[in-house]
Order: C-alpha cells, then sequence, then structure tokens
C-alpha cells in the first residue's frame, strides 16, 4: 500500500492559495472539456467558481496527509456532461486515485449506463458520490453499483458520517469562513460527499 493516499477531486478545480487549501498536497491535475478533450496546462485546474476549493478543503480538514489529484470539469457553472464525468472517473482511476470524489452527477437515467461502464473502468477506486440530486431524484454514479452512497444529515457534526441502510450520511456544511453564517456560505449534498471522502482516505477504507 502506498504511504499517501490519493483522492481525486472531480470538480471546478482548486485555489491553492486559498488559506484553507494545503498546496503542498496538491498533485498536478487536469481539465476536461464537455467533448473529453484533457487540458493539461499549468492553470487547467486553477478554481475560478470557489466550489471545488470548498470541496478540496473539506478532504483536507479530514485528511491534511492525503494527496489531491484536481479534475476540472465545471467550467462557467457547476455543470458538465455526462462525457467529461465518465472520463474524469476513468482518469483519475489510470493515476493511481484510491478515493475518487464526485460532489456532483446526473440525474438522466439516460446516462446510467455510461456512468456504470466507467465505474467498472475504475476497478479498485472507491467512487464516492451523492445518491440522490434534488427532490431526492435518483443521481448518477451515485446509483452505480459499487459506489460509496452518499445522504445529508444537517444535524451530524462536521467531521462525523452515520452508516445506515447502505448510505453514508454526513453534514452539507463545508469548513466554516470565519465571519459568515453557515447557511450564507456554500452548502449541501455536495460537502456531505467531500466529508465522506475524507474519512474514507483518513481511514483508508480501500
Amino acid at each position: 500500500m502506498p504511504d499517501r493516499v490519493r483522492v481525486a477531486v472531480i470538480d471546478s478545480g482548486v485555489y491553492p492559495t486559498h488559506p484553507h487549501i494545503v498546496p503542498t498536497r496538491l498533485l498536478p491535475g487536469v481539465a476536461i472539456a464537455a467533448d473529453g478533450t484533457i487540458d493539461h496546462g499549468a492553470d487547467a485546474t486553477l478554481d475560478r467558481l470557489g466550489h471545488g476549493t470548498a470541496v478540496t478543503a473539506a478532504i483536507q480538514e479530514l485528511a491534511p496527509e492525503a494527496d489531491i489529484l484536481p479534475i476540472r470539469v465545471f467550467r462557467d457553472g457547476l455543470r458538465a456532461s455526462a462525457r467529461a464525468l465518465t472520463k474524469a472517473i476513468v482518469w483519475a482511476a489510470g493515476q493511481g486515485a484510491q478515493v475518487i470524489n464526485c460532489s456532483l452527477g446526473t440525474i438522466n437515467p439516460a446516462h446510467a449506463a455510461l456512468f456504470a461502464e466507467a465505474v467498472a473502468r475504475a476497478g479498485n477506486a472507491r467512487i464516492v458520490a451523492p445518491w440522490t440530486g434534488p427532490d431526492d431524484a435518483p443521481c448518477w454514479p451515485g446509483q452505480c453499483a459499487g459506489v460509496i452512497r452518499v445522504g445529508l444529515d444537517w444535524d451530524l457534526p462536521r467531521g462525523v458520517v452515520r452508516l445506515a441502510d447502505g448510505l453514508h450520511y454526513a453534514s452539507g456544511y463545508p469548513r466554516p469562513i470565519p465571519g459568515v453564517e453557515q447557511r450564507r456560505n456554500l452548502h449541501g449534498i455536495s460537502f456531505a460527499t467531500a466529508q465522506v471522502s475524507g474519512l474514507f482516505a483518513a481511514e483508508r477504507m480501500f
């Protein structure tokens, strides 16, 4: 087993100078466009939305010794194509990620087979993803067999995960920003997913 756990974060990238980020644990990542094109450029994973940075910070809070592999699939907003997401999963596994954080997904069942294939190709990597999306609609890749399925429990303290009925429940709050009330900060299933990924990485549950 390698000395360091490698966690891939499929999101909007990361802003390395943010005070919640440990930049020495960031690996060179990539951006993946809607058509599946991979960008290895120096600024390919620079976060311009803030979401991926907050997700990464939540993982690093629980697993500070893990190496983070950022994969940017969000560009102008929090949306990405199924092709980009599935290619990101397969690419992350190919780079040796033991944990793949997918704080995202699709509720379109037409993409179910595409995600199932990507999950299968990821082999032993532990893919962590929301079980459902808005209005409790089924969400992929969280619905795929073998994926670590995440649910929301607003009453749990940050950093605590509860397993029930095959779901890993966690709080939907990210690391707090001083002076900013929790509900005014980013919050939701993305950060529950990140906390589960952080726990799996910290406990080497793979």
